[in-house]
């Protein structure tokens, strides 16, 4: 199986090249990313918790979905495509806000992404990929807050940093 290549880019989002995920993260530069944010009716958003197998935050609660795009694809076609493997259902999803940020983790790798958020809405169960995915749950954006606050812990990293950019674009 041929290694995901992940799409590098300057701070103007600019493609500069491919690399390897696994060796973008182990030397930690700029590669572009999407994460996908999906809420239901009652405005509360889907969060997963990543499978325990994972090579980095396993088994942290995080956003619906999140990867890296392919060379050529869009943010939305590749936040689509994620959606469905990961969760096992798509819709039309809607690009808002993009930044960079890093985060370094204990097992020696970094994420340093140019990421673009991705909205959705959904109301159903989803069928999660258990490769990908240990759970699943429905929370209201201020209880995901309040639970960051309390439990960062159990939270991945790039999903707080995130989160407070994401819940100030929601409530301004």
């Amino acid at each position: 199986m041929v290694e995901e290549q992940v799409i590098l880019v300057n701070e103007k989002d600019e493609q500069i090249g491919l690399m390897p995920k696994l060796e973008a993260h182990e030397k930690g530069v700029l590669h572009r990313a999407f994460s996908v944010f999906v809420f239901n009716e009652q405005n509360e958003l889907m969060l997963q918790q990543r499978a325990l197998h994972k090579y980095h935050s396993p088994g942290l609660w995080t956003n619906t979905c999140c990867s890296h795009q392919r060379d050529g694809e869009s943010s939305i076609e590749a936040g689509e495509r994620r959606l469905q493997e990961e969760m096992g259902f798509t819709v039309p999803l809607k690009e808002t806000i993009s930044f960079i940020y890093k985060a370094p983790f204990d097992n020696g790798l970094t994420e340093h992404e140019y990421d673009h958020v991705l909205l959705g809405t959904y109301n159903d169960a989803p069928a999660i990929c258990e490769d990908e995915v240990a759970d699943w749950k429905w929370m209201p954006l201020d209880v995901v807050k309040d639970d960051i606050a309390l439990r960062p812990e159990l939270y991945t990293e790039w999903f707080k940093i995130i989160f407070e950019k994401f819940y100030k674009s929601l409530v301004s």
